[in-house]
């Protein structure tokens, strides 16, 4: 396991970016602890530096996971999330949610109808109906 280089960093926290904004430093600084990013076989871990700290006996080659698997770089250098990281992500986020109409339903439905089932956070657009655009 090793820490992640300025440039795989960058590409991580601009894919979190789209989904959870500034909130990307609560990540990070948490009031139960401090956590972090690091990499193995291509998969990024988010893992508390206290656990990190004890994984650190373990050789490399005998270690199969550590933490939460939060996405992988493709061989392209993109970064892929992971489902396991939505637990993580939800807080956090600006909403996340299954639609329960098509597109075009959607610019034609009037305002009080049901168009996303299952949304992360509809106490964000609550709390800022007002600056929403």
């Amino acid at each position: 396991m090793r820490p992640l280089t300025e440039e795989e960093t960058r590409v991580m926290f601009e894919k979190l970016a789209r989904y959870i904004g500034e909130n990307m430093q609560l990540l990070v600084d948490r009031p139960d602890g401090a956590y972090c990013f690091r990499l193995h076989k291509d998969r990024v871990y988010y893992v508390s530096e206290r656990l990190l700290k004890l994984a650190m006996s373990v050789p490399g080659d005998r270690l199969v996971s550590l933490g939460t698997c939060f996405g992988k770089f493709t061989k392209s250098s993109k970064f892929r999330l992971h489902i396991t990281a939505l637990d993580y992500l939800a807080p956090y986020a600006k909403g996340f949610g299954v639609a329960a109409k098509s597109t075009q339903d959607c610019r034609k439905v009037d305002p009080m109808a049901i168009v996303v089932f299952h949304q992360a956070d509809v106490g964000e657009y609550v709390r800022h109906e007002e600056t929403l655009t």
